[in-house]
């Protein structure tokens, strides 16, 4: 039977995996380079220490975790500043979306959610639009009102989220949906 083979299977499940390692990986050594901006001693930097201990944890290999923190320290030349961004977002049917993201790249991570958001039909908003109605539980964003929409209204806020987190500057995304 032919595409049936053993090695067919395996390749397409490790790419799988390698996928969602891949993304994984990009997440923590972004944490990993903001927290090392501070101090890149991990004994005496909590944060980096936290960070540092969540990229073991997965098996990330030292040599990443090295580069990330001379990142962070701004001793590797070429590379830009990585920073932490809040998104506030309307997605249809006036839900309220916060999306985090750590980027290098401010103005490509913006343009790439102004394009995914305002294809769904939402639109990306200003500065404290949405913030006002979550509350901030440690690394969570908590909505204080929940809103309920229809079925089809649902399905399109699932497919936008889904398409927001596959980005690779995208760390989360919260809504106010019920």
């Amino acid at each position: 039977m032919s595409g049936h083979s053993k090695w067919t299977q395996i390749k397409h499940q490790k790419g799988s995996e390698d996928k969602k390692r891949g993304k994984l990986f990009s997440i923590l050594s972004k944490r990993i380079s903001i927290a090392s901006r501070a101090d890149k001693n991990p004994k005496t930097n909590q944060a980096l220490q936290t960070a540092i201990d969540k990229a073991r944890a997965v098996n990330m290999p030292g040599a990443t975790i090295d580069r990330a923190i001379k990142r962070g320290a701004g001793e590797l030349q070429g590379h830009g500043e990585i920073s932490e961004v809040i998104y506030e977002a309307y997605a249809p049917g006036a839900v309220q979306l916060i999306v985090t993201t750590t980027t290098d790249n401010r103005n490509r991570t913006t343009a790439n959610l102004r394009r995914l958001i305002t294809d769904s039909g939402g639109s990306l908003s200003g500065s404290g639009s949405v913030l006002w109605n979550f509350i901030r539980d440690g690394d969570r964003y908590t909505p204080t009102t929940i809103q309920s929409v229809d079925d089809d209204t649902g399905r399109k806020i699932e497919e936008l989220v889904a398409a927001l987190r596959e980005d690779e500057d995208v760390e989360e995304v919260y809504t106010n949906l019920l």
